[in-house]
């Protein structure tokens, strides 16, 4: 009975601990997002054409790794017995995701606008010490970052 208390209290600060993280690393997301809204980064096929005069243009980076906690590997072992959508694990996406973006965007502050960004992810599982994987992504943004004379 001892046993399962203990997992019990881990598991509920393990979830209290990493809801606290996660939410407040989407409130500063959210933060540096509305401080960058006036910087566009637009994706297209076609041909870009404008009279302005291109001063500058450069590849520009963003990556963000991030990882889960324990509680969504236990969540999410559920998931993977009964299938599903893996919850827990979109939100650890989208906040790599939307670091990442983030990251390249702040990189090129000084740019008018980034065209033709692109996204690349990877898992990052690998097994720690105990056989438990936790679940970590890795996502970096680029594009081209283009800035015009004045």
């Amino acid at each position: 009975m001892g046993d399962l208390l203990l997992i019990i209290v881990i598991l509920g600060v393990t979830y209290a601990t990493g809801s606290i993280i996660e939410k407040n690393h989407f409130k500063k997301i959210r933060q540096r997002e509305i401080a960058l809204v006036k910087k566009p980064v637009v994706t297209f096929g076609k041909k870009l054409t404008t009279s302005k005069k291109i001063k500058n243009v450069e590849l520009v980076t963003g990556e963000a790794a991030i990882s889960g906690d324990y509680f969504k590997t236990f969540v999410s072992a559920f998931r993977n017995f009964f299938g599903g959508r893996m919850v827990s694990f979109e939100s650890i996406m989208d906040r790599a995701r939307r670091e990442a973006v983030l990251r390249m965007r702040e990189k090129a502050k000084n740019a008018d606008i980034i065209v033709n960004l692109r996204l690349e992810t990877a898992m990052l599982n690998t097994e720690d010490n105990n056989n438990n994987q936790l679940p970590k992504v890795s996502v970096i943004a680029y594009g081209t970052a283009i800035t015009y004379e004045r």
